[in-house]
This record gives structure tokens, C-alpha cells and sequence, in this order.
């Protein structure tokens, strides 16, 4: 395992670390006071296990691929955005826009999510322990948005064909987010999602939120809706 200390050495000389793909890297790498720095682990291509033992900045873990990526902390917004694969995992909060964008992995907040938790998402999992802001799952196009706690308003707004979960409460649904049917086939895809997030709930009592495909064509009727 390879410490880098933040109070030592440059973001920049964090991630030129990361990215090195030398046969002698290590695989496991500490960081210590990361302050609340911003780009974090960006861009990483190799299946490193990168622990960041304190508060998070921007965009941390951005564009990650296979990484395995923990916060021990707070994360600010734009947590793991454009995702592609691998694993996020923040022990504490995660301000606006977790995954981005994301395009596939995983990414795990143990606390609350704020606004446009998921926004068009593209085949990213996104598991929160606790509650999501306002317009979480905007646009979302592919991939599960799960959210153990409660939704803030407009939820799903303006959705494709991602699919979200909620546990607790959820606000006013936004522009063409209907609540769906639960089969069993979904109650096994999200018990799968909870248990390699590593939630202790399973899937019973959480309600499916889609798209009722009103909004993909120009209709005059829906027109206050564009």
C-alpha cells in the first residue's frame, strides 16, 4: 500500500500517481488529508483500492474506471460524474449531481444525496442509505437509481428509462415520472443492488418510479409539459 499526503504533495501529483500503470505500482493507495480538494482520483483506468481518509472536494472520482474508490468523509457535488465502472463509496453526505452522467459501476452514498442525485444517468447503480434532494433522477436515461430514504421534489423528471427506487416518502413527481409496478423480477434486481451495496434493508416496502413515455414525441396535448 502507497500513502500520499495532501498536506505533501499536489493533486496533481496524486493523480499522475494513480495513473501510472508501472508494473511496480502498488494496488492499494492511502490519501491523507484530502481537505475537502477537489478532482480527487479523476480518470483512473487500473483496478486500484484508493481510500481518501477525510472530506472530499468536486468531481472526486470522476470518469472512473474499475477503480474502487472510498471516502471516509464528506463529498461535494459532482461525486463519480461520467462514471464507467468500478466502485464509489462515500461514508458520509454527497452534495449535487452524484453520478452524472454515469455510464455504468457502481456508486454507494451510507448518508443523504442533495439535488439531481443520478441527473441522466446512462447505466450507473446508485445506492443512498438516506435521502436524495429535489429532481434526482433528471433525465435519466439507463441504470437504478435506489434510494433507502426519502425523494424531494420532482423526482424523475422529464425520465427515460432508468429505473428508481424510493423506501420513505417522495414529493410532488416530476414531468412524465409515474409510479410502476413492482414484479418480482424488480424486487430481484433490487434486492441484488441493496446487497452489493452492503445495505442492511432488503427490498421489501420500496415502490418503483419510470417513465410513463408520454414526452419522447412532440404532442400538442402535453405541450405545458416540454
Amino acid at each position: 500500500m502507497k500513502t500520499i499526503d495532501l498536506d505533501i504533495s499536489s493533486v496533481r501529483e496524486l493523480n499522475a500517481c494513480l495513473h501510472d500503470h508501472g508494473a511496480d505500482m502498488p494496488d492499494e493507495w492511502r490519501v491523507l488529508h484530502p481537505h475537502g480538494k477537489h478532482a480527487l482520483a479523476v480518470g483512473l483506468q487500473a483496478a486500484h483500492k484508493v481510500s481518501i481518509e477525510g472530506h472530499a472536494g468536486y468531481y472526486c472520482g470522476g470518469m472512473n474506471k474499475a477503480a474502487e474508490i472510498t471516502v471516509k468523509g464528506q463529498c461535494g457535488k459532482g461525486l463519480g460524474e461520467n462514471i464507467m465502472s468500478g466502485v464509489i463509496r462515500v461514508e458520509g453526505n454527497a452534495a449535487e449531481a452524484v453520478g452524472a452522467s454515469g455510464h455504468g459501476g457502481m456508486i454507494v452514498v451510507e448518508g443523504d444525496a442533495s439535488s439531481r442525485c443520478g441527473i441522466s444517468m446512462k447505466g450507473v447503480d446508485i445506492v443512498v442509505q438516506g435521502s436524495v434532494g429535489h429532481m434526482s433522477g433528471f433525465m435519466a436515461q439507463a441504470g437504478n437509481l435506489v434510494v433507502c430514504g426519502d425523494a424531494d421534489d420532482d423526482l424523475g423528471d422529464s425520465i427515460y428509462e432508468a429505473r428508481i427506487y424510493v423506501r420513505g416518502k417522495t414529493g410532488a413527481l416530476g414531468a412524465d415520472c409515474v409510479e410502476k409496478e413492482m414484479t418480482p423480477e424488480h424486487l430481484e434486481t433490487l434486492a441484488g443492488l441493496l446487497k452489493q451495496a452492503g445495505m442492511a434493508c432488503g427490498p421489501d416496502g420500496f415502490r418503483r418510479y419510470g417513465s410513463a413515455r408520454k414526452l419522447y414525441n412532440f404532442d400538442i396535448d402535453n405541450a405545458e409539459n416540454y
